[in-house]
């Protein structure tokens, strides 16, 4: 099967790194795929597979948010896959005004449509941020109703979407999956190597969705002592501003971006606990790859973190008062080496019976050819 595949390369979030796994799991796979983003007409990327083709698509602005492509772009996009000629189309959503012109051209023709639709949301609105997003939910769900399906990652997402509109038929409840061969416990060096007795990680974007500096005053009241160390791995806009006043004499490493994979698989395993205070979520994949590493975790109930989480898995805390409860939580995780081994445990088991990235894809597969049945291709389209 050829599969036009249109996502994100950079800069980096949780959807490059979901379009990374799933191209190359599906290249595993033997099928064909062709990665359509959005990128300078020079952009040269040689850390992605050589055996996937590659269409650069212009844009004004792009961020790990969301995209301004220019006016040419949509010509571009209808002439490539009129010259690629794929079997399906799979937009991993970049939040752009393309996304809107997706149906219309693939209508026009004739390939079947698949979305994944990444924004983070928080289903109960309880804070500004969560209903920002519920905005853009309200602003995609008419045109999703118009992609032969749409992939997202709970059934909190498909409750929402359904309020919205959204006719159930067109949407795919397929959870995030990862490598659990590549993620899985193992010996690391790293905790030695910033001289920690216990580690405590948070991976991922330092921004205002993500609600870090309710963690960083948890853990400042904590009190945790000289042996206790958190990590921070990621940037963000919010870093400058934290930063001096949370620093390595409370025992706080702003490790900043890593861009090697086996290094931040190197922290991984290192860690006691990861925590993830998030206002909003979708389904968090560094909190997956942090449970498949056998780290106890710690999470707000935003998006479907929760339900990741559930009965024993991990502990869920509330979006609101993230700061009281982590105080409280964060001496238990230091003191009980015996609960996080536990938690820990039980988090990869989770992932090992409902978020294996072989099991994504064999769904995604399923998907590709439920949506090929329903609206046969008619081979003389290309005449």
């Amino acid at each position: 099967m050829h599969i036009a595949w249109l996502g994100k390369k950079s800069p980096f979030c949780g959807n490059v790194t979901y379009g990374r796994e799933i191209v190359n799991a599906l290249l595993n796979r033997g099928h064909r795929v062709s990665f359509l983003h959005f990128a300078q007409e020079d952009f040269v990327d040689k850390t992605w597979r050589s055996d996937c083709s590659e269409v650069v698509l212009p844009f004004l602005y792009k961020s790990q948010v969301y995209t301004i492509p220019t006016l040419r772009s949509s010509q571009i996009l209808m002439r490539s896959l009129k010259k690629l000629k794929p079997d399906i189309v799979h937009g991993s959503l970049t939040l752009s005004t393309l996304d809107f012109r997706l149906p219309e051209i693939c209508e026009e023709l004739n390939i079947p449509l698949i979305a994944t639709f990444h924004p983070p949301f928080d289903s109960k609105l309880r804070n500004l941020k969560s209903s920002t997003q519920f905005i853009t939910y309200q602003l995609y769900a008419p045109f999703l109703a118009n992609y032969d399906r749409t992939i997202i990652f709970s059934n909190l997402q498909k409750d929402l979407l359904m309020r919205l509109g959204v006719p159930e038929k067109r949407l795919a409840v397929i959870p995030n999956g990862v490598d659990v061969q590549k993620y899985s416990p193992g010996i690391s060096h790293f905790r030695a190597r910033v001289k920690a007795d216990r580690l405590f990680v948070y991976m991922g974007r330092i921004a205002t969705e993500k609600n870090i500096e309710a963690m960083l005053k948890a853990w400042k009241l904590s009190n945790m002592g000289p042996g206790c160390k958190l990590i921070l791995v990621g940037d963000g806009p919010l870093r400058s501003m934290l930063e001096p006043s949370y620093g390595i004499k409370d025992g706080i490493i702003w490790h900043g971006f890593e861009s090697s994979e086996e290094k931040r698989i190197e922290i991984l395993r290192a860690a006691d606990a990861f925590i993830l205070p998030s206002l909003v979520e979708g389904l968090s994949l560094s909190l997956l790859e942090a449970m498949a590493c056998g780290v106890a975790c710690i999470a707000t109930d935003a998006g479907a973190d929760g339900e990741v989480l559930e009965q024993g898995a991990g502990v869920t805390i509330e979006t609101q008062g993230v700061t009281t409860q982590l105080k409280t939580l964060l001496p238990i995780f230091r003191d009980q080496p015996e609960l996080t081994q536990l938690l820990g445990y039980k988090g990869r088991q989770r992932v090992l019976e409902r978020y294996t990235l072989s099991r994504n894809i064999t769904c995604v597969e399923k998907l590709y050819g439920e949506v090929l049945q329903l609206k046969p291709m008619q081979l003389s389209r290309w005449a």
